[in-house]
């Protein structure tokens, strides 16, 4: 059997995550403060041992050199003098020369500087040798002038190694603060690389629940209730992808009992209504025998309104499918002037039976939207035009850009929209005082469902003023549509 691979476990709350990514994306950076903090305690450590050593350096030649200038005072005296008090005092200088010596050989000296300390040494101790272990009386003035001579040259030599350990320190100092700071420069950038690679890790892990919950709540507006919702992350999170699902549920029971109730409700409106329509026109054709004309005239107005009341019953149905469409769109490229092509031939047999005429003006060759709620938008406005143009009467359509926009005009010669009702015409059952050029009356859902996809669209439609007739204008984004939802 295979073993189920361990699942990131996340902190219990959406705070503790972002604390954690926090701490995770300030821990190198955190490590590379601390590193440079130790590298600059060091290269402090390294100056004050250097400044340390030259100051050394510094005081143990000029002390030396000093001594040297003793010495050659006293070795003077003796060779003339003949006076065992100053081979005394020599001898103490002779034991203070070698221990200042010592002390400078324990500097960092180099090679060079070593040898010219070492040449001092062994000179100062051959003066030494002649001048105590010579009687006064066997010594050759002469030789001891030259030693004398050559400690004082050697002299200089020692005088000049406090400088050369001043350099050296300086030029080793310089040497490991450009070491740092190289190292620091690599780390900085090591780090910075580290910090933001986590960062963006923990981007994507914070953001994933966040894009869940994004993605339930557009599955929610767009009216999808059949997909479960689950939020992977902190507890908190997962728990409002619960109360989403939970929501989700309760939405999908709501749609499943408003779709029974209109079920319900259409099929026991058409039930009796198919048997009052039946019953009137099995009058209507006589099958129980001959009407006289006032029931005759009875009969018409019982079958016209039973004809109208199926009409409103099928439009009402249709509003709430409208309604649940206009949530999601499928936008496209729509070849605006075919279309609307297409609708006009729809409405062609009603507007050539009133005698009315429709002219075309469309600039527009193409727009993004849903093409069957564009279909849907332009087939309300025309229907409307030709149900209140009196006979006769001249019907145009427009399409144009303006700006960032798409105008779609329908304009006709008709009775108009009253200035009162150019807001309230486009509610859901609304029905104005102008009358229309026929018996048939309309439900007041056609404007309604205009309106709604024209809003769906991101766009808007107006009943513009001015002008003898009715003028309504869609205005459409020329971009992409986003869904109304979105």
């Amino acid at each position: 059997m295979r073993a189920a691979s361990p699942r990131l476990r996340h902190p219990r709350s959406f705070v503790g995550l972002l604390v954690t990514g926090f701490v995770l994306v300030a821990l190198p950076l955190a490590g590379a403060l601390l590193y440079s903090a130790w590298n600059t305690e060091r290269l402090a450590e390294r100056s004050t041992n250097a400044v340390f050593n030259a100051a050394q350096a510094a005081r143990a030649s000029r002390s030396l050199v000093n001594r040297i200038g003793t010495i050659e005072r006293l070795a003077q005296q003796i060779a003339v003098l003949d006076d065992p008090g100053l081979k005394a005092d020599y001898t103490r200088v002779h034991d203070d020369f070698r221990r200042v010596a010592a002390d400078l050989s324990r500097l960092p000296l180099d090679g060079q500087q070593l040898g010219a300390l070492e040449r001092t040494l062994a000179q100062e101790q051959s003066l030494y040798d002649v001048l105590s272990g010579t009687p006064r009386a066997k010594l050759d003035l002469r030789e001891i002038r030259g030693q004398v001579d050559a400690l004082t040259e050697n002299a200089y030599e020692v005088l000049a190694i406090s400088y050369l350990v001043a350099d050296r320190e300086v030029e080793r100092l310089r040497a490991s603060a450009e070491a740092v700071q190289r190292r620091l420069i690599l780390l900085v950038m090591f780090t910075s690389a580290v910090a933001v690679a986590i960062a963006l890790a923990l981007t994507r892990i914070i953001a994933r629940p966040i894009a869940q919950l994004d993605a339930a709540i557009r599955q929610l507006g767009g009216a999808d209730f059949s997909r479960p919702i689950r939020v992977r992350g902190p507890e908190d999170l997962q728990y409002l992808g619960e109360r989403l699902d939970w929501l989700r549920r309760r939405l999908n029971e709501l749609e499943a009992q408003k779709n029974r109730f209109l079920r319900h409700l259409s099929h026991e409106l058409k039930t009796p209504l198919t048997a009052l329509r039946e019953g009137t026109e099995l009058l209507n054709d006589r099958v129980a025998g001959p009407l006289a004309p006032s029931q005759q005239r009875v009969v018409g107005i019982m079958r016209d309104n039973s004809l109208k009341l199926q009409g409103m019953i099928e439009d009402l149905l249709d509003y709430q499918r409208a309604l649940h469409a206009a949530a999601s769109l499928d936008v496209k490229n729509v070849p605006l002037p075919s279309l609307v092509r297409e609708v006009v031939e729809v409405h062609r047999l009603a507007a050539q039976a009133k005698g009315q005429r429709v002219a075309l003006e469309v600039a527009v060759p193409s727009v993004q939207a849903d093409a069957e709620k564009l279909r849907s938008i332009l087939d309300n406005l025309l229907g409307n035009a030709v149900k209140f143009t009196p006979p006769g009467g001249t019907i145009s359509i427009l399409a144009r850009e303006q700006d960032a926009e798409v105008l779609i005009e329908v304009v006709d010669s008709g009775p108009g929209v009253p200035v009162g009702e150019r807001e309230s015409i486009f509610d859901s059952f609304f029905r104005g005082r102008a009358q229309a050029s026929g018996r048939v009356q309309g439900t007041g859902l056609g404007l309604a469902i205009v309106r709604e996809f024209a809003e769906a669209h991101g766009g808007r439609v107006a009943a513009v003023a001015g002008g003898g007739g009715g003028h309504f204008r869609v205005t459409l984004p020329r971009q992409r549509a986003q869904p109304r939802a979105a």
